[in-house]
């Protein structure tokens, strides 16, 4: 199968990738689509088995980025980089100059961030050699980590998932977390201050036994979180947590999390509808750390300090992209990604038609 040819593909506007011998750097650069604004996204890294396994992931993470960015109503397309890589042993200040290199090379075409392995410390060494870095701290448009507002986001759409399935609020709900990295723990402490019942898992040890302590809650081996007894099943992990495997041992009512891609396929996300499963569209209720990229990037670009009130009132709207999709896969019988997917793409080609019209 060719680039052109894979599933993932779908119209992207360029995919490049990058080597620097002397660091090791191995990247690629996928922009899915500039049609509303510089394409945005984070990096990635991780120990991809395979140079395919990477393309893949970048070009599924870059039109989940486009989607993601449209659905916040944020004048941003849709990109994303992946570093091949293992994080805990392969950084150095080098090969993040270097990826700060091959991000220069695409001429602001591409703003990236942080993303699963890689720190705001990482991509200030990539600062060295681009300006079109977010996420970062030391300015006055600096928007820093932007984990606690993705889960501040993913907090709001839990909650609005609950009232809409369950009929009520979050105080006594039982959410099973999957993932307590920076925005899973985040999540966590959100849902425990609101009255929620935490079942967590992660790989990381360390992290999953901090978390728990402080929130009171029960850890499960990985393995077993699909069948835990829970309301809301929160995936803030890797992609790919709801698939045919998963999805019959699931017990809870409302598919809500953090992570990005969650549904393995589309055939996947029907059968969570038919299950009369309320899954809240990833890309949507995870938009917070765009929209807090965003910020950054705008105050950058106009000189100016980085605005929280701005941020503020994209999540508010947001969450009410979010009842926009759920009222219409009510009222249309469809699945919500299904409605999230028309509406994000319905907004970029406005913008394409709105470009050409100029």
């Amino acid at each position: 199968m060719t680039l052109f040819d894979s599933p993932a593909f779908e119209g992207h506007e360029g995919v490049h990738s990058f080597y620097d011998e002397k660091t090791g750097l191995k990247t690629i650069i996928a922009v899915h689509s500039t049609a509303r604004g510089p394409a945005a996204g984070g990096c990635r890294m991780w120990p991809y088995p395979t140079a395919a396994a990477a393309l893949d992931d970048a070009l599924r993470l870059s039109r989940a980025m486009s989607y993601k960015n449209a659905m916040a109503d944020l004048e941003l397309g849709g990109g994303k980089s992946v570093i091949i890589g293992d994080a805990r042993t392969m950084k150095t200040p080098a090969l993040f100059e270097a990826f700060g290199r091959a991000v220069e090379a695409l001429g602001g075409r591409y703003w990236t961030a942080e993303d699963v392995g890689v720190s705001p410390t990482d991509l200030s060494y990539a600062r060295k050699e681009t300006r079109y870095v977010a996420g970062l701290e030391g300015h006055p448009a600096a928007s820093g980590d932007p984990s606690p507002v993705t889960a501040e986001g993913v907090f709001r759409g839990v909650r609005l998932a609950v009232r809409r399935a369950l009929k009520r609020d979050l105080d006594g709900v039982t959410v099973a977390i999957q993932g307590v990295g920076h925005v899973g723990a985040y999540l966590a402490d959100k849902l425990h201050a609101a009255g929620a019942k935490l079942i967590l898992t992660d790989v990381n040890e360390q992290a999953l036994a901090e978390v728990a302590a402080r929130t009171g809650a029960q850890i499960v081996a990985p393995g077993a979180i699909f069948e835990a007894e829970a309301d809301v099943f929160a995936p803030c992990a890797l992609g790919g947590a709801v698939n045919e495997s998963t999805l019959p041992k699931l017990k809870a009512k409302v598919i809500a999390g953090g992570a990005n891609n969650q549904l393995s396929d589309p055939a996947v996300g029907r059968a969570v509808f038919e299950r009369g499963m309320l899954y809240a569209p990833d890309y949507v209720i995870n938009g917070g750390g765009i929209i807090n990229v965003a910020a950054e990037i705008r105050a950058l670009e106009r000189g100016e300090a980085f605005d929280p009130t701005w941020v503020d009132a994209k999540l508010v709207g947001l969450t009410q992209t979010l009842e926009q999709v759920l009222d219409r896969s009510i009222a249309e019988g469809r699945p919500t990604h299904e409605v999230a997917n028309e509406m994000a793409k319905a907004r970029i080609e406005a913008a394409v038609a709105a470009k050409l019209a100029a």
